[in-house]
Protein backbone atom coordinates (compact mmCIF):
# COMPACT_ATOMS: atom_id res chain seq x y z
CA UNK A 1 0.00 0.00 0.00
CA UNK A 2 1.42 3.57 -0.90
CA UNK A 3 2.49 5.81 2.35
CA UNK A 4 -0.27 8.23 3.14
CA UNK A 5 3.00 10.56 2.45
CA UNK A 6 4.05 9.59 -0.65
CA UNK A 7 0.16 10.05 -1.43
CA UNK A 8 -0.20 13.76 -0.87
CA UNK A 9 3.02 14.54 -1.77
CA UNK A 10 3.07 18.05 -3.70
CA UNK A 11 3.16 18.16 -7.35
CA UNK A 12 4.10 21.96 -7.53
CA UNK A 13 5.14 24.94 -6.16
CA UNK A 14 2.06 26.17 -5.15
CA UNK A 15 1.49 23.46 -3.03
CA UNK A 16 4.52 23.24 -1.27
CA UNK A 17 4.77 24.49 1.98
CA UNK A 18 8.31 25.67 3.80
CA UNK A 19 11.48 26.60 2.49
CA UNK A 20 10.41 29.82 1.46
CA UNK A 21 14.35 30.95 1.52
CA UNK A 22 14.23 28.80 -1.65
CA UNK A 23 11.53 28.32 -3.37
CA UNK A 24 10.04 31.55 -2.47
CA UNK A 25 8.98 34.68 -4.75
CA UNK A 26 12.50 35.57 -6.62
CA UNK A 27 14.07 33.22 -4.63
CA UNK A 28 16.84 30.83 -6.09
CA UNK A 29 15.07 27.67 -7.29
CA UNK A 30 12.02 29.14 -7.47
CA UNK A 31 13.95 31.35 -10.24
CA UNK A 32 15.45 27.91 -11.60
CA UNK A 33 12.11 26.11 -12.32
CA UNK A 34 9.99 29.44 -13.17
CA UNK A 35 13.18 29.49 -16.03
CA UNK A 36 13.90 26.13 -16.60
CA UNK A 37 17.34 26.44 -15.72
CA UNK A 38 18.74 22.77 -16.07
CA UNK A 39 22.00 22.43 -13.70
CA UNK A 40 23.30 19.92 -11.25
CA UNK A 41 22.94 21.03 -6.91
CA UNK A 42 22.87 19.68 -3.63
CA UNK A 43 20.12 19.48 -1.11
CA UNK A 44 21.18 19.49 2.06
CA UNK A 45 19.09 19.46 5.22
CA UNK A 46 17.26 17.31 8.04
CA UNK A 47 14.89 14.75 6.93
CA UNK A 48 11.25 15.41 6.09
CA UNK A 49 11.91 19.12 4.98
CA UNK A 50 11.12 18.28 1.08
CA UNK A 51 14.18 17.14 -0.51
CA UNK A 52 12.73 14.44 -3.01
CA UNK A 53 9.31 16.66 -3.47
CA UNK A 54 11.64 19.94 -4.42
CA UNK A 55 13.92 17.19 -7.25
CA UNK A 56 10.55 15.50 -8.44
CA UNK A 57 9.09 19.33 -9.05
CA UNK A 58 12.20 20.42 -10.49
CA UNK A 59 12.13 17.51 -12.91
CA UNK A 60 8.77 17.97 -14.23
CA UNK A 61 9.07 22.02 -14.34
CA UNK A 62 12.03 20.80 -16.61
CA UNK A 63 10.73 18.37 -18.99
CA UNK A 64 13.57 15.71 -18.10
CA UNK A 65 14.29 12.03 -17.74
CA UNK A 66 14.18 11.68 -13.99
CA UNK A 67 16.05 8.69 -12.61
CA UNK A 68 15.49 7.99 -8.60
CA UNK A 69 18.38 5.98 -6.70
CA UNK A 70 19.06 5.46 -3.16
CA UNK A 71 22.91 5.62 -2.51
CA UNK A 72 22.16 3.03 0.40
CA UNK A 73 21.32 0.65 -2.02
CA UNK A 74 22.65 1.95 -5.40
CA UNK A 75 26.05 1.36 -6.63
CA UNK A 76 28.10 1.93 -9.96
CA UNK A 77 25.83 -0.55 -11.81
CA UNK A 78 23.07 1.46 -11.71
CA UNK A 79 24.87 4.30 -12.77
CA UNK A 80 26.08 3.05 -16.40
CA UNK A 81 22.31 1.51 -16.34
CA UNK A 82 21.28 4.90 -16.40
CA UNK A 83 24.12 6.19 -19.06
CA UNK A 84 23.63 3.70 -21.22
CA UNK A 85 20.11 3.70 -21.49
CA UNK A 86 18.88 4.16 -24.89
CA UNK A 87 17.88 7.81 -25.65
CA UNK A 88 15.56 6.48 -28.95
CA UNK A 89 12.75 8.60 -29.56
CA UNK A 90 13.06 10.42 -26.05
CA UNK A 91 15.95 12.57 -26.08
CA UNK A 92 15.08 14.82 -22.86
CA UNK A 93 18.07 15.54 -20.68
CA UNK A 94 18.73 13.00 -18.38
CA UNK A 95 18.49 13.86 -14.23
CA UNK A 96 19.71 11.88 -11.60
CA UNK A 97 17.95 12.13 -8.22
CA UNK A 98 20.15 10.24 -5.93
CA UNK A 99 19.11 9.94 -1.82
CA UNK A 100 21.38 10.29 0.72
CA UNK A 101 24.53 11.05 -1.54
CA UNK A 102 26.76 10.96 1.34
CA UNK A 103 26.46 7.19 1.33
CA UNK A 104 28.09 6.81 -1.88
CA UNK A 105 31.70 6.10 -1.03
CA UNK A 106 34.59 8.50 -2.36
CA UNK A 107 35.45 5.40 -5.61
CA UNK A 108 31.69 5.73 -6.42
CA UNK A 109 32.06 9.71 -6.30
CA UNK A 110 35.05 9.62 -8.49
CA UNK A 111 32.96 7.44 -11.17
CA UNK A 112 29.93 9.56 -11.12
CA UNK A 113 32.13 12.87 -11.68
CA UNK A 114 32.94 12.54 -15.19
CA UNK A 115 29.30 12.01 -16.37
CA UNK A 116 28.28 15.25 -14.54
CA UNK A 117 31.21 17.24 -15.92
CA UNK A 118 30.10 16.85 -19.11
CA UNK A 119 26.62 17.09 -18.64
CA UNK A 120 25.44 13.35 -19.90
CA UNK A 121 23.60 13.65 -16.15
CA UNK A 122 22.44 16.43 -14.33
CA UNK A 123 22.71 15.10 -10.67
CA UNK A 124 20.63 16.45 -7.64
CA UNK A 125 22.06 15.51 -4.12
CA UNK A 126 19.84 15.14 -1.26
CA UNK A 127 22.10 14.61 1.85
CA UNK A 128 21.08 14.69 5.67
CA UNK A 129 25.07 15.49 6.79
CA UNK A 130 27.22 18.48 5.74
CA UNK A 131 27.96 18.78 1.85
CA UNK A 132 31.83 19.75 2.56
CA UNK A 133 32.66 16.64 4.57
CA UNK A 134 30.84 13.99 2.59
CA UNK A 135 31.20 14.42 -0.99
CA UNK A 136 34.54 14.95 -3.16
CA UNK A 137 35.16 18.38 -3.83
CA UNK A 138 35.57 17.90 -7.49
CA UNK A 139 32.18 17.12 -7.71
CA UNK A 140 30.88 19.38 -5.34
CA UNK A 141 32.63 22.17 -7.10
CA UNK A 142 30.56 21.32 -10.21
CA UNK A 143 27.35 21.48 -8.08
CA UNK A 144 25.69 24.76 -6.20
CA UNK A 145 24.39 23.71 -2.72
CA UNK A 146 21.10 24.67 -1.19
CA UNK A 147 20.49 24.60 2.46
CA UNK A 148 16.55 23.43 3.50
CA UNK A 149 15.78 23.94 7.36
CA UNK A 150 13.25 22.42 9.63
CA UNK A 151 9.90 22.86 9.09
CA UNK A 152 8.29 25.07 10.95
CA UNK A 153 5.00 24.22 13.02
CA UNK A 154 3.00 26.15 11.62
CA UNK A 155 4.25 24.41 8.13
CA UNK A 156 3.65 21.09 9.70
CA UNK A 157 0.18 22.40 10.53
CA UNK A 158 0.05 22.74 6.68
CA UNK A 159 1.00 20.11 5.48
CA UNK A 160 -0.92 17.62 8.32
CA UNK A 161 -4.31 19.08 7.03
CA UNK A 162 -3.41 18.14 3.91
CA UNK A 163 -4.10 14.60 4.47
CA UNK A 164 -7.87 15.18 5.05
CA UNK A 165 -7.57 13.16 8.06
CA UNK A 166 -10.00 14.80 10.53
CA UNK A 167 -7.59 15.92 13.95
CA UNK A 168 -8.59 18.12 16.93
CA UNK A 169 -6.10 21.61 17.67
CA UNK A 170 -5.09 19.89 20.47
CA UNK A 171 -3.40 17.05 18.70
CA UNK A 172 -2.67 18.87 15.68
CA UNK A 173 -0.12 21.30 17.99
CA UNK A 174 0.98 18.71 20.34
CA UNK A 175 2.34 16.50 16.95
CA UNK A 176 3.63 20.16 15.42
CA UNK A 177 5.57 20.04 18.40
CA UNK A 178 7.04 16.72 18.44
CA UNK A 179 7.41 16.12 14.75
CA UNK A 180 10.82 18.24 15.13
CA UNK A 181 10.71 19.86 11.90
CA UNK A 182 10.30 16.49 9.78
CA UNK A 183 6.83 16.00 7.57
CA UNK A 184 7.44 12.39 7.17
CA UNK A 185 7.22 12.02 11.11
CA UNK A 186 4.06 14.21 11.63
CA UNK A 187 2.01 12.24 8.13
CA UNK A 188 3.11 8.88 9.35
CA UNK A 189 2.01 9.61 12.99
CA UNK A 190 -1.25 10.49 11.70
CA UNK A 191 -1.75 7.29 9.37
CA UNK A 192 -0.43 5.30 11.85
CA UNK A 193 -3.04 6.74 14.55
CA UNK A 194 -5.70 6.65 12.19
CA UNK A 195 -5.26 2.74 10.93
CA UNK A 196 -4.56 1.26 14.20
CA UNK A 197 -7.06 3.45 16.73
CA UNK A 198 -9.68 4.23 13.83
CA UNK A 199 -9.02 7.56 15.39
CA UNK A 200 -6.50 10.13 15.37
CA UNK A 201 -6.44 12.01 18.87
CA UNK A 202 -3.46 13.30 20.54
CA UNK A 203 -3.56 9.74 23.04
CA UNK A 204 -3.44 8.06 19.46
CA UNK A 205 -0.73 9.60 18.27
CA UNK A 206 1.09 9.13 21.19
CA UNK A 207 1.03 5.63 21.26
CA UNK A 208 1.22 5.90 17.11
CA UNK A 209 4.52 7.31 18.02
CA UNK A 210 5.84 4.91 20.69
CA UNK A 211 5.32 1.85 18.15
CA UNK A 212 6.40 3.37 14.63
CA UNK A 213 9.48 5.77 15.97
CA UNK A 214 11.63 3.62 18.19
CA UNK A 215 14.98 3.85 16.34
CA UNK A 216 18.38 5.17 16.58
CA UNK A 217 18.33 9.07 16.29
CA UNK A 218 21.00 10.37 14.38
CA UNK A 219 20.32 13.48 15.26
CA UNK A 220 18.66 13.30 18.90
CA UNK A 221 19.86 12.12 22.67
CA UNK A 222 20.64 8.81 21.84
CA UNK A 223 23.03 10.01 18.89
CA UNK A 224 25.18 11.97 21.35
CA UNK A 225 24.92 9.32 24.34
CA UNK A 226 25.97 6.43 22.14
CA UNK A 227 28.98 8.07 20.59
CA UNK A 228 29.89 9.63 23.88
CA UNK A 229 29.62 6.37 25.47
CA UNK A 230 31.82 5.08 22.23
CA UNK A 231 34.70 7.51 23.20
CA UNK A 232 34.36 7.25 26.87
CA UNK A 233 35.28 3.57 26.12
CA UNK A 234 38.24 3.55 24.46
CA UNK A 235 39.34 5.95 26.92
CA UNK A 236 38.98 3.80 29.93
CA UNK A 237 40.71 0.95 27.72
CA UNK A 238 37.58 -1.05 27.89
CA UNK A 239 37.37 -2.57 24.51
CA UNK A 240 34.92 -5.12 24.64
CA UNK A 241 32.25 -1.78 25.25
CA UNK A 242 33.71 -0.10 22.69
CA UNK A 243 32.67 -2.51 20.27
CA UNK A 244 29.56 -3.29 21.44
CA UNK A 245 28.81 1.02 21.41
CA UNK A 246 30.16 0.59 17.97
CA UNK A 247 27.96 -2.32 17.15
CA UNK A 248 25.15 -0.06 18.30
CA UNK A 249 25.78 2.69 16.03
CA UNK A 250 26.23 0.87 12.61
CA UNK A 251 23.29 -1.33 13.47
CA UNK A 252 21.15 1.90 14.21
CA UNK A 253 22.22 3.59 10.63
CA UNK A 254 25.20 5.90 12.34
CA UNK A 255 27.09 7.61 8.99
CA UNK A 256 30.33 5.28 9.72
CA UNK A 257 32.60 8.35 8.34
CA UNK A 258 30.75 10.21 11.42
CA UNK A 259 32.40 7.42 13.58
CA UNK A 260 35.82 7.15 12.07
CA UNK A 261 36.04 11.09 12.32
CA UNK A 262 35.78 10.93 16.01
CA UNK A 263 38.42 8.06 16.56
CA UNK A 264 40.93 10.31 14.04
CA UNK A 265 40.41 13.23 16.93
CA UNK A 266 40.54 10.40 19.57
CA UNK A 267 43.86 9.43 18.36
CA UNK A 268 45.58 12.36 19.21
CA UNK A 269 43.09 13.77 22.03
CA UNK A 270 43.81 10.61 23.67
CA UNK A 271 46.49 9.02 22.87
CA UNK A 272 49.07 11.37 21.59
CA UNK A 273 52.52 11.11 22.50
CA UNK A 274 51.81 7.74 24.47
CA UNK A 275 51.44 6.18 20.77
CA UNK A 276 52.18 8.17 18.25
CA UNK A 277 51.07 5.85 15.61
CA UNK A 278 47.86 5.22 16.62
CA UNK A 279 46.91 8.37 14.71
CA UNK A 280 48.36 6.83 11.02
CA UNK A 281 45.83 3.81 12.31
CA UNK A 282 42.56 5.81 12.48
CA UNK A 283 43.38 7.75 9.67
CA UNK A 284 43.78 4.53 7.65
CA UNK A 285 40.22 3.47 8.81
CA UNK A 286 39.04 6.69 8.10
CA UNK A 287 40.51 5.86 4.58
CA UNK A 288 39.49 2.31 4.42
CA UNK A 289 35.42 3.35 5.24
CA UNK A 290 35.36 5.73 2.15
CA UNK A 291 36.92 3.36 -0.31
CA UNK A 292 34.74 0.14 1.19
CA UNK A 293 31.72 1.66 2.32
CA UNK A 294 29.93 -0.62 4.68
CA UNK A 295 29.13 -3.10 5.56
CA UNK A 296 32.59 -4.47 5.12
CA UNK A 297 33.67 -1.66 6.76
CA UNK A 298 32.41 -2.10 10.14
CA UNK A 299 34.81 -4.59 10.40
CA UNK A 300 37.76 -1.81 10.04
CA UNK A 301 36.25 0.24 12.44
CA UNK A 302 35.92 -2.62 14.72
CA UNK A 303 39.85 -3.17 14.20
CA UNK A 304 40.47 0.28 15.05
CA UNK A 305 38.26 0.84 17.57
CA UNK A 306 39.78 -2.08 19.61
CA UNK A 307 43.58 -0.62 18.78
CA UNK A 308 42.59 2.52 20.36
CA UNK A 309 40.76 1.15 23.62
CA UNK A 310 44.42 -0.86 24.15
CA UNK A 311 46.73 1.24 23.34
CA UNK A 312 48.49 4.21 25.95
CA UNK A 313 46.58 7.35 26.54
CA UNK A 314 48.89 11.03 27.07
CA UNK A 315 46.14 14.06 26.58
CA UNK A 316 49.33 15.85 27.22
CA UNK A 317 49.72 17.38 23.92
CA UNK A 318 46.15 18.44 23.79
CA UNK A 319 45.84 20.08 26.81
CA UNK A 320 49.24 21.83 25.43
CA UNK A 321 47.42 23.18 22.55
CA UNK A 322 44.35 24.26 24.74
CA UNK A 323 46.52 26.27 27.40
CA UNK A 324 48.19 28.24 24.76
CA UNK A 325 45.33 29.02 23.42
CA UNK A 326 43.79 30.30 26.46
CA UNK A 327 47.09 32.46 26.71
CA UNK A 328 46.73 33.47 22.89
CA UNK A 329 43.22 34.84 23.98
CA UNK A 330 44.68 36.68 26.75
CA UNK A 331 47.52 38.22 25.65
CA UNK A 332 46.81 39.12 21.80
CA UNK A 333 49.60 39.70 19.53
CA UNK A 334 52.70 40.06 22.07
CA UNK A 335 56.09 40.36 19.88
CA UNK A 336 57.74 37.50 18.16
CA UNK A 337 61.31 37.47 19.38
CA UNK A 338 63.33 39.00 16.50
CA UNK A 339 65.77 35.64 16.67
CA UNK A 340 63.09 34.19 15.77
CA UNK A 341 61.27 35.88 13.38
CA UNK A 342 61.90 35.78 9.35
CA UNK A 343 64.46 37.48 7.68
CA UNK A 344 63.85 37.46 3.80
CA UNK A 345 65.48 41.04 3.40
CA UNK A 346 68.94 42.91 4.00
CA UNK A 347 67.21 45.74 5.92
CA UNK A 348 65.13 42.69 8.31
CA UNK A 349 68.97 41.41 9.15
CA UNK A 350 70.18 44.72 9.72
CA UNK A 351 67.01 45.56 11.98
CA UNK A 352 67.82 42.15 14.40
CA UNK A 353 65.70 39.52 12.62
CA UNK A 354 67.15 35.88 13.23
CA UNK A 355 70.34 37.72 15.16
CA UNK A 356 71.74 35.21 17.36
CA UNK A 357 69.44 32.12 16.19
CA UNK A 358 71.07 28.78 16.70
CA UNK A 359 69.37 25.36 16.23
CA UNK A 360 68.56 23.30 18.82
CA UNK A 361 69.50 26.20 21.46
CA UNK A 362 68.13 26.02 24.78
CA UNK A 363 66.91 29.11 25.37
CA UNK A 364 62.67 29.75 24.73
CA UNK A 365 61.37 31.15 21.80
CA UNK A 366 58.20 32.25 23.59
CA UNK A 367 57.48 35.52 23.44
CA UNK A 368 58.89 37.74 26.23
CA UNK A 369 55.78 37.96 28.18
CA UNK A 370 55.46 34.26 28.13
CA UNK A 371 59.33 33.21 28.56
CA UNK A 372 59.59 30.25 30.83
CA UNK A 373 55.68 29.13 29.90
CA UNK A 374 55.75 24.92 30.05
CA UNK A 375 53.04 24.17 27.94
CA UNK A 376 53.32 20.42 27.19
CA UNK A 377 53.86 18.96 30.46
CA UNK A 378 55.80 15.60 29.02
CA UNK A 379 59.07 16.68 26.63
CA UNK A 380 60.54 15.29 23.72
CA UNK A 381 63.54 13.45 25.32
CA UNK A 382 65.36 13.30 22.18
CA UNK A 383 64.87 16.43 20.76
CA UNK A 384 66.55 18.06 24.30
CA UNK A 385 69.59 16.08 23.88
CA UNK A 386 70.06 17.12 20.40
CA UNK A 387 69.60 20.91 21.13
CA UNK A 388 72.34 20.54 24.50
CA UNK A 389 74.91 18.52 22.13
CA UNK A 390 74.32 21.05 19.39
CA UNK A 391 74.96 23.92 22.15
Amino acid sequence: MEPLANKIRPKSLKEFAGQEHLVGPGKPLRTAIEGKHLFSFILWGPPGTGKTTIARIYANALDVRLYELSAVSAGKEDIKNIINDPVMLDQRPKLLFLDEIHRFNKAQQDFLLPYVESGVLTLIGATTENPSFEIIPALLSRCRVFVLKSLSEKDLKSIIKRTKIKIPNDALDWLAGLANGDARIAITAVENAQRLYGTVTRESLKNAFEHAFIRFDKKGEEHYDTISAFIKSMRAGDADAAIYYLARMIEGGEDPKFIARRMVIFASEDIGLAQPTALVVANEVFRAVETIGLPEAAINLAHGAAYLALAAKDRSAYEAYFEALDDVKKTGNIPIPLKVRNAPTKLMKELGYEKGYQKYDTESYLPEKLKGKKYLKVRNKNAETRRVSAK
